[in-house]
């Protein structure tokens, strides 16, 4: 029976003199001293590694149960080429005894709990010095310590957990690069609407505008401009009429020079965006295929974002991934006793958007359970299954499965609104045959043809009258503020005066009561007057 043990040195094939004490349980005793170590195992074959990195590459794979290139043609040399088939190889991991096993077709025996041969392995650890003729234990050491240290380094390094921080990063990206663009679109627009007003009711879209604001700069330059690759025919023409009529003031070579600066900003951006979208939708296939074939890419990297990382999305309930995002209504609903939210981020997936509004929370209950099933899957999936064609199956057909579902639960209820509104007391009329017959009217066909497509000039003059009105709405707005402000502030200056004319009028009927207090004291008799003064006789 042969024994193949790792070590920091490389791979060690040793000899098992009894195979029978391997199953004993008094194992640990033929290690107690180097005599019977040596004794019982005797080393065959050692594989050293050639540099850290081989040994790095190596010692993973064994890791991960993995037979890797220097293992396979060591175990080809020792064991296959010189007729040692027969033997039974004893190997620690049961997923690396299965692998050799499966290549080499060798007889590997490992124990179904790892605990079995513990003081195999142990006894072997200990005396490893003594079993290795000529090895000093401190380079072993030395060894030991620098392989951890690469081996740890480069688990930090090719992490897959790692890869959710890049989802996280990206997504979180994307939102503010959204709201950058938004924010200098609006400021293009302000901008440049002193010049243009009319140009802002023409274009919509923030990245045409920019770009025609770069390719024509003043408005006078709109005649003699092309602007074929940006804008459709029936727009040009309709922005040339405006630029004609415009009712917009004149700017600086200055003042236009800064606006195309800032409109060079809102075009790289948005270009920038289109990228880190295409980027984030790669690494979502990669990462999490079935979750992004069930809600979408963006659904799904903002899922991941909340949670923090695709495996702490994965140890959550059903019901927590369909309230995900939506925690301070569900708070505030427990608080308060009123019903609490049936969705969250997962709203925005298409399968919910599509469902009319008295199906959405069902179809969120549903879209939350299929999504945790498909986030579990692509967590506890290794790199190599990711990459196959077939990876999102599971992802499509829950997908596949809640659209049949929900047209199901849409003819469904149509079904129970005819039967809600049909009158049940009323029988269908009974079909007879009376003879009339009805030809078709020709002279309805007759109607006057309305052209498909306005005047450009005509859509000019109406952006230029949007524009009058939007001003003159404006303006009155400004006006009956001002006169709220002055009506305002009149009364308020009034309640001031009124306030002060009855304090003085009050502070009068004080003194006035003050003087007839004191006058009539004056008057009034002293205390004891009559008794002192004499009578007067007749």
């Amino acid at each position: 029976m042969l024994v193949l043990y790792e070590t920091a040195m490389g791979y060690c094939l040793f000899k098992l003199s009894d195979s029978a004490k391997l199953e004993s349980a008094d194992l640990y005793k033929n290690f107690e001293t180097p005599e019977k170590a040596t004794k019982l195992l005797k080393l065959k074959a050692l594989h050293r590694f050639t540099s850290t990195a081989n040994a790095v590459e190596d010692l993973t794979a064994v890791q991960e149960g993995k037979l890797g290139k220097g293992l396979k043609k060591f175990l080809t040399e020792q064991v296959v080429e010189k007729a040692k088939r027969k033997e039974t190889l004893v190997v620690v991991d049961p997923k690396l005894a299965h692998s050799i096993s499966k290549k080499l077709s060798i007889q590997v025996t490992s124990p179904s709990p790892p605990e079995d041969h513990s003081d195999l392995w142990r006894g072997i650890r200990s005396q490893i010095a003594t079993l290795l003729d000529g090895l000093d234990p401190k380079d072993l050491a030395t060894m030991s310590l620098g392989l951890s240290h690469s081996l740890s380094r480069f688990k930090l390094k090719f992490s897959p957990n790692k890869v959710d921080t890049m989802i996280v990063q990206a997504i979180a990206l994307l939102d503010d690069l959204d709201k950058e663009i938004n924010i200098y679109s609006m400021r293009v627009k302000e901008w440049y609407g002193w010049h243009f007003p009319e140009m802002g009711k023409i274009i919509v879209d923030n990245l045409a505008y920019a770009k025609v604001v770069r390719t024509m700069g003043f408005r006078t330059n709109a005649a003699t401009t092309s602007f074929e690759t940006i804008l459709p025919e029936d727009l040009e023409a309709v922005l040339k009429a405006a630029a004609e009529i415009s009712m917009g003031t004149e700017i600086s070579d200055t003042d236009i020079q800064h606006i195309h600066a800032l409109c060079d900003q809102v075009i790289s951006i948005t270009a920038y965006r289109a990228q880190l979208a295409e980027y984030l939708r790669n690494r979502m296939n990669a990462v999490a295929p079935n979750l992004t074939a069930l809600v979408g890419d963006l659904v799904g990297a903002r899922l991941i974002s909340h949670a923090g990382s695709l495996l702490s999305l994965a140890k959550h309930p059903a019901s927590t991934v369909q309230i995900l995002g939506a925690e301070k209504a569900l708070f505030r609903a427990l608080k308060t006793k009123h019903d609490t939210p049936k969705y969250g981020l997962i709203y925005h997936a298409s399968l919910i958007g599509q469902a009319p509004p008295k199906l959405k929370g069902k179809m969120a209950r549903m879209v939350a359970t299929k999504a945790a099933l498909s986030i579990r899957v692509d967590a506890l999936t290794d790199a190599d299954g990711k990459s196959e064609e077939t990876a999102p199956s599971i992802g499509l057909e829950n997908r596949a499965k809640l659209e049949s579902r929900l047209r199901a639960l849409e003819h469904q209820n149509d079904l129970s609104g005819v039967r809600r509104f049909a009158d049940k007391n009323q029988q269908p009329q009974r079909f007879e045959m009376k003879g009339q017959t009805q030809t078709y009217n020709a002279a309805a066909d007759a109607v006057d043809l309305v052209p498909t497509q306005r005047d450009p000039l005509e859509l000019a003059v109406k952006a230029v009258l949007d524009v009058k009105e939007e001003k003159r709405k404006a303006k009155e707005e400004k006006r009956s503020k001002k006169k709220a402000d002055k009506e305002k502030k009149a009364k308020e200056e009034s309640d001031d005066d009124h306030m002060d004319v009855e304090e003085e009028n009050v502070s009068k009927d004080k003194k006035r009561k003050r003087r007839e207090s004191e006058v009539n004291g004056s008057e009034a008799p002293k205390v004891g007057e009559y008794m002192l003064s004499p009578p007067q006789l007749n």
